[in-house]
Order: C-alpha cells, then structure tokens, then sequence
C-alpha cells in the first residue's frame, strides 16, 4: 500500500503553518522536443525568448532524463514516480497496472486540487484520476491543432485561494504534424543541422516546420507564466517546465540514445529556488513525485516510489542527487520488437540492443498517413543520398543496424555518435554500468527480449500484465 505521512501529524499549529506555505505546482510540457534544440541547452536555431526568461528567473537542470522516450511510458512514470516496469506502462500506447497511484492521489492526500489541461496520454483513469481542465487540444496529431483557451486554467487556479492547486498543462507542440508557428521564421537554408541529422532539403524544410512549432509552443509557455502573474501565484508557485523525450527525427524519440531519454528540465520558485542557475544534479521522472510531496511539507514513504525527492537540489543545499538514470525501450507497437536498455551517470552511456542481429524499424518513418503521403518523407531522402554519401550512410546504418553493446561519453559526444565499447581504456567504467544495469533489470522483473512482443503489449492494453514487478511496490 502507498503511504504518504505528513511530517507534523501531531502538531496542530506547526501543521498549520506548514499548510500555509505550501507552494502550488504548475508543470508545463512540451512534446516531443529534442533538449538540445533549446537555447538554453545549446540549440543554434530555435527562439525561445519565453523559456529563456524562465531559466533566468530559475534553476536549469543540466542532466534529466526519463525512463522511456515515448509519450505514454514517460508520462505514466512522471506522473506515478514509478519506473514503466513498476507502474505497467512499459510500451507505447499501453495502460498501467489499475492499481497504481499517481499525482492526483498522493497530493489531494495533501489537501490540492490537482488538473491536467491538454495531452492526456495515460491510462487508466482510475490510476490517474486527474481533475479535467479544458482549453488546450488533447490531441498530438490534429492537423492543425485546435487553438488554445486560457479560460479554463484561469478558473482552475482562482477556484480556491485556501486549497493549493497542482495543474499539469501538457502541450502538444512540437509533435508532429508540424503545422503551428511560422516557418518562415527559419528559412531551411539558414539552419544548421543537427550532428545526427542528414543534409538533404526535405529535412531542412520539415526541421524549419519543427521549429516554428518551438517558437509557438514558447509563445503557451510565456501566456501560462503571464496567467500566473494575472492571477497573484507567481509568487507563491512552483514552476516545473519539461520538454518530454525528443523528436520524431531519426535517433531521438524511440531511443535509448541521449537525445531520445534526455528532457530540459527548468524549475522557477520565488524564494526558494536561485535565479538563473544551473546544476550537474542527476535526476529523473520518477523523482518529481517524491519532490512535490517533500515541497508540500510532507514525509514520502520511501518504499511507494522508485524515484526520491531532489528538494535538497532545489533549495540550493545540494548539488548530487542521482548516481545514475535508467532508461528502456520496447518497440511493439511502433514496429517490430526491437527491445533496447541503458544506464547512465551523466557522463557515460552503457547500452544494449537485444535483438541486434534485427534491423531497427519504426513504422512512422517508414509508414503512410491516411491520405497516403509519406508520414516523414525526408527519410526516403536519407535512403537515397547514402550510396555516395558517406556521412549520411552512416546516419542510417546507425539507426537501423545496431551494434549488442555500446558505450558512449556523452559528455564530449552528446549525439552518441562515436561507440567507444571496445576501447581497452573504458572496460571498467562499462563493467560498472553493466553490473549496475543487470541489478535495476533484476529489480524491476524485467524479462528482457520477452516483454517486447506483440501478444505481450496487447495484453497490456487490455489490461493484463504478463509481466508484473517485485511486490514492492
């Protein structure tokens, strides 16, 4: 059973004092946005002047990552602080265990009004019973996305100046389509590409479309910072921003890779938090939960969680917090079963592809919508140049022919381009993460290559899991 204790039970006054001061939560989302395609984590060619206002006025976290760079999985453990084995939601599309307890019941156990506005993406609603708020499109795909209403949110948070209110506004930008914001903002020619991305036009014409959803997506962060002001809580809010799992582009979403696991992290809290700062802190999805509680002035059952609270880093009192991240992908149902795992501690990456005698296929690059277009035409591009482009066959190789192990120092090569597995040099550091991987596996009850397969994942989303965790939880 979750526990969750307040630190004060018995003291009346001293509890009610604490209440008083707890700070309400606003968490904003992206979606589907490579971390380093923003400014303030080294992107040359978004604008973003919102965000930037937010890093300055707030603590950036240099290294944050989730478990899974897919919608749901990421969500499911953001909003339980439960890894996807724990919490069931291990695929794409897929429910969680019904008896899992996520943000809504751990802080309206502390007396908050908890909402989510836009892309829900979690399922069932019995383990994430968020309260509804209206305003932003929930759906990631419409063409184009509905306009967004302010109104809703406004009420949410004016309802009630007594209870605390925790609001989740889950953009859908810059998930593809990429049909919001003004590309001519970033004429295709002007752009410098990313290190693992191919050279070819349709792909400087579909990153341009991706970044105008950026700057659009920016435009909702700086209305919901602005919506705060208007209403009297920027003073007395926790602002989170995430960038969910990177994008739809070859070798971000999907993967294990850091630019698939990795998320922008900014945390604003007038007071507590120092402005304009950035940390080395190691932390992950699973740790937000545990975070909001210990912020709520409450003591978190240590055994409910597999994340644990980074208050300390918050408040300035530490700079450590995680000595790794774990991350896993099963590919059933966005292709064939292609099950990847992976740790990190910040610098290097250890990873293993399960099935590498398979090629990778994801059906999104390679698949048709429904009017029949090409899905990401820029591919076939891909495809093409790399019989006499040896930079771009080898970009294509990459992603669709993986190696058993790799090991990349991401500090020095943050595309993971370079796998440095077999350098005579590195073999204790990739027996370390290796041993330290085989333990979480264990401890999650992850079965390995048996869990990605098609049968397993419907039962999942039907609501039986052939696979469940150690009863810790």
């Amino acid at each position: 059973m979750i526990r969750v204790f307040l630190a004060f039970a018995c003291a009346p006054l001293l509890l009610s004092t604490a209440l008083a001061a707890r700070p309400n939560v606003l968490i904003i989302m992206a979606d589907d946005c490579t971390y380093n395609d923003l400014p303030m984590y080294g992107g040359q060619n978004a604008k973003t002047p919102n965000l930037d206002r937010l890093a300055s006025q707030g603590l950036t976290f240099n290294r944050a990552y989730l478990a899974s760079a897919m919608c749901q999985p990421c969500r499911a453990e953001l909003f339980s602080g439960l890894y996807p084995m724990s919490n069931g939601c291990a695929w794409n599309h897929s429910a969680s265990l019904p008896e899992t307890k996520s943000m809504p019941h751990h802080l309206g156990l502390l007396g908050y009004r908890v909402g989510l506005a836009g892309k829900v993406h979690v399922a069932p609603k019995q383990a994430f019973p968020f309260e509804d708020v209206s305003g932003f499109d929930r759906s990631c795909v419409r063409n184009p996305t509905q306009t967004h209403d302010l109104a809703a949110a406004k009420a949410f948070i004016s309802r009630n100046r007594i209870e605390p209110f925790c609001l989740v506004v889950a953009l859908v930008e810059p998930h593809v389509p990429w049909v919001m914001g003004d590309p001519s903002a970033y004429p295709p020619g002007k752009l410098k590409l990313p290190a693992n991305m191919a050279d070819t036009k349709l792909t400087r014409d579909a990153f341009s479309r991706y970044l105008a959803e950026i700057t659009y997506m920016d435009g909702q962060v700086g209305e919901l910072l602005d919506l705060l002001e208007q209403t009297g809580h920027a003073d007395d809010t926790l602002v989170l921003f995430t960038s969910e799992q990177g994008s739809q582009f070859p070798g971000n979403k999907w993967t294990n890779w850091d630019t698939g696991v990795h998320t922008a992290l900014i945390a604003r809290w007038p007071g507590v938090v120092a402005e304009g700062e950035r940390t080395d802190a190691l932390v992950q999805y699973a740790d937000v939960v545990p975070t909001l509680i210990e912020a709520a002035g409450a003591r978190v059952d240590a055994d409910a969680f597999d994340g644990t609270s980074f208050l300390s880093v918050l408040r300035g009192e530490s700079e450590t917090h995680r000595e790794y991240v774990y991350n896993v992908h099963n590919n059933v149902p966005e292709g064939p079963p292609y099950p990847v795992r992976s740790i990190s501690n910040g610098t290097y990456r250890y990873l293993r592809n399960l099935k590498s005698d398979d090629l990778y296929i994801e059906k999104h690059l390679m698949g048709v919508q429904g009017d029949g277009l090409l899905n990401n035409p820029y591919w076939q591009t891909w495809i093409w140049a790399s019989w006499n482009t040896p930079r771009t066959y080898n970009l294509v190789e990459r992603y669709m022919h993986r190696p058993p192990e790799a090991l990349y120092h991401t500090a020095s090569d943050p595309y993971e381009l370079e796998n440095l597995v077999s350098n005579d040099n590195l073999q204790s550091i990739k027996q370390e993460l290796s041993d330290e991987l085989d333990r979480w596996l264990k401890s999650q009850g992850d079965p390995g290559i048996e869990q990605d397969t098609a049968e397993t994942h419907q039962a999942a989303r039907q609501g039986e899991h052939r696979f469940r965790p150690p009863a810790k939880h």
